[in-house]
């Protein structure tokens, strides 16, 4: 029994025992317990069941799923654990559907550069005129921006042949607060090749399309 008891004081910290006769202060040591116990039942823990959960999908790439939840509420997960797990999956697959879209309009643009030039193989000795041309006579930012779109490659071919409208007169008047400015030194400007400023970009595409068709 006393060696029990030895044992038992052996496992209390020190600062539950009086410093001069060993003995166990058993208030403070109630009160301890006391305020963990407090600080437990404060913490976070999962709801009573999966479908208590609160989970907020505003970006609409996907909804609260039941088997989802299920499985998390089986495994412990609080409410702020279940919805960093969506938040996480959509911050995953965000950019992946954004490169999908992105190649099924590249794809798209293509097709319709192939039917313009009459068939796969003209395309393909156009496009590698076009790069040629495009790299001698082009900054690479601009060349890039113009390559990625149908009216882009459109304008170079025109560029290319040396009988594309005037940039200065019809250009310049034709999008709607250039004034001055012509195509060419919209492409140039940072906020159509660098920042992508949607309605810049516009502006750019819409001057495309008054010069040439389309």
């Amino acid at each position: 029994m006393i060696e029990e008891e030895n044992l038992l004081n052996a496992d209390i910290p020190e600062k539950f025992k009086d410093t001069e006769t060993g003995e166990i202060k058993m208030n403070d040591f109630i009160r301890s317990y006391k305020e963990l116990e407090r600080k437990m039942s404060a913490a976070p823990h999962a709801p009573k069941h999966h479908d208590e959960y609160c989970i907020e999908c505003n970006h609409g790439l996907f909804a609260s799923d039941e088997q989802v939840n299920k499985r998390l509420h089986e495994k412990g997960f609080t409410q702020d654990q279940a919805q960093e797990v969506y938040d996480l999956a959509a911050d995953k697959l965000m950019p992946l559907i954004e490169e999908i879209a992105a190649d099924m309009i590249a794809d798209r643009e293509v097709e319709k550069l192939i039917n313009h030039f009459g068939g796969a193989e003209q395309w393909k000795e156009v496009s590698r005129q076009l790069l040629a041309f495009g790299q001698k006579n082009l900054p690479a930012e601009v060349l890039d921006n113009m390559a990625v779109s149908y009216e882009g490659v459109i304008a170079l071919h025109r560029m290319m042949k040396g009988d594309e409208p005037s940039l200065n007169t019809r250009g310049a008047a034709s999008v709607e607060g250039a004034k001055d400015k012509d195509l060419q030194a919209m492409m140039r400007d940072p906020r159509y090749w660098r920042e992508k400023d949607p309605a810049f970009v516009e502006k750019v595409t819409q001057g495309f399309k008054d010069m040439y068709g389309g």
